[in-house]
Parts: C-alpha cells; structure tokens; sequence
C-alpha cells in the first residue's frame, strides 16, 4: 500500500497538539505517534489533503509537528474516555474539539430486544470477550467485512464460520483479536442459536446485544452494570458525526485477510 498523510489530534500532557503523519494506513499512523509520545492520546484523525502536507519539513519524515490548534493555550485540556481502537471522530481545527465518548447503554425501541453499550477504550474488547463468556452458548462467528476496509469502497462481505462450540469460538476471538477485534473495518457477531440472539462487536465498536427472548435482558443489564455502565435515554456514537474508521498497525490488508478467512473454513454468505 502506498503511504498517505493523515492530521491527527492528541492531548499530551495536557496539552492539545496536532501532528502529520505519514503511513501505509491510518492504523500505522497512529502507531508512529504513539511511539514517539507514548502519553499522547489520540482523539481524532483526518485524512491530510496533498495541499496541506507540509512538504518542506516532511522529506525523509514520517511524522511532523503542525502548529497547535487555536485551543492548545487554552486551560489544559482533560482527555476523558477514550475511544476504542478501530474508530475515531474526524475534527477540522476551526470547529470545536470533538468530545469523548459516552459511556453507558440504551435500549432501543424496536420489536425485537436491542441493547447498545459504549465502553471506555480497551475495556471495550474486554467487556465484548467477558460477555462472549458468560453466554450460554456460541453457535457461530459472523464477520462482516466493510467496504470500507483500506479504503477499497466495494460491497461489505458477510462471512461465516462452521458450527461452532462456545470453547473453540473463545479460541478463535483470541487467536485473531488483532484482525478482528480492534478493526474498525469489522463486526464481529456471535450467534446464540438456542436464544435466537445475537452479540455483536460493531465497526464503530459498540456492543450490540440482539434476541427475541426478552428474559436474557436481566443477564445483560448485569453484566453491563458490573461493568460500570449506566442506562442511558439515549447513545450518542461516533457512528452520529464524521468519523474515520482504521485497522490496527500490523494487521492483514483487506485481501489478506478475505484469503485467510477463506483458508480458515469460513464461508462468504453474502456480499452487499
């Protein structure tokens, strides 16, 4: 893949800086960040226009320092929630900095059970993976890999794993977190044949919980309540304002990733 610019904004140390930097995707930007500031926390990305790329202090670069939003002298700046790794807003620096996330669950008004939760950062895989646990059983894996997915724009792809059980179905999470888990071009979707419902980690890297037994609610508002989340009237997501979508640093390119599929029994369902 060839390198692209993206603009991204941080809080280091308190302080909200932006950076240009250069790389194969936006996922391997972010990387180049946080390795040279390793406190930094990335709290939006926008891909750089040609025409911005500050060309004369970039040769032989991969990572510049632009001038600081017009916030940066402001009172230093809380970072808040983070957003979990796959999505992030995008933020022009004459509009006010995006906020972080909203944390909590909803319960959305549909004929079927549909409970959404956000969660803070990395406790997002987390929360998804102690919930896959505590289901009564996992039958198969649906993958759903976006058009979106390295910039391809063609038809999302909707694969499917054989039947599974719920132990070979933890095993398959685990042995592919990195491709799948913190991929912001993936949903993840784990089917519970018995309830006829399913869990689901989103592109935008919410928990969407799906059945038509309203007795497994209880167990969820459990779960999501030990896990510090509150009922929320309403959600409002990344999925609401413009927002980027990356994969991460050392994880498949999209081809890759379709053949490995393939290679690993799953079947392609439907293409959309």
């Amino acid at each position: 893949m060839l390198a692209r610019w993206y603009r991204i904004a941080v809080i280091d140390d308190g302080r909200l800086r932006q950076v240009a930097a250069s790389a194969p995707h936006l996922g391997a930007a972010l990387d180049q960040v946080t390795r040279r500031h390793p406190r930094a926390v990335a709290i939006a990305a926008t891909p750089l226009r040609p025409d911005l790329v500050p060309l004369g202090e970039s040769i032989g670069k991969g990572l510049v320092a632009l001038p600081d939003a017009p916030e940066a002298g402001a009172a230093p700046a809380a970072v808040g929630a983070r957003w979990p790794a796959g999505v992030l807003p995008t933020w022009e620096v004459d509009a006010p900095r995006p906020p972080p996330p909203v944390l909590g669950w909803t319960r959305h008004p549909a004929p079927a059970l549909v409970l959404e939760a956000q969660a803070d950062g990395a406790r997002t895989v987390e929360l998804f993976l102690s919930l896959a646990e505590a289901l009564p059983a996992i039958d198969n894996i649906e993958l759903t890999v976006r058009g979106h997915y390295d910039g391809a724009g063609g038809a999302d792809e909707v694969w499917l794993t054989p039947r599974l059980d719920a132990r070979k179905a933890m095993r398959f999470l685990d042995d592919h977190d990195r491709e799948l888990l913190g991929n912001g071009h993936v949903d993840v979707a784990l089917y519970v044949r018995a309830e006829r419902s399913t869990l689901r980690l989103t592109e935008h890297k919410t928990l969407v919980w799906t059945s038509d037994e309203p007795a497994t609610e209880a167990r969820l508002v459990t779960a999501l309540a030990g896990a510090g989340l509150e009922p929320l009237p309403a959600l409002p997501t990344v999925a609401a304002r413009a927002h980027v979508h990356y994969r991460e640093p050392r994880s498949s390119e999209r081809a890759r990733l379709l053949t490995r599929l393939h290679a690993m029994r799953l079947r392609r369902v439907a293409s959309r």
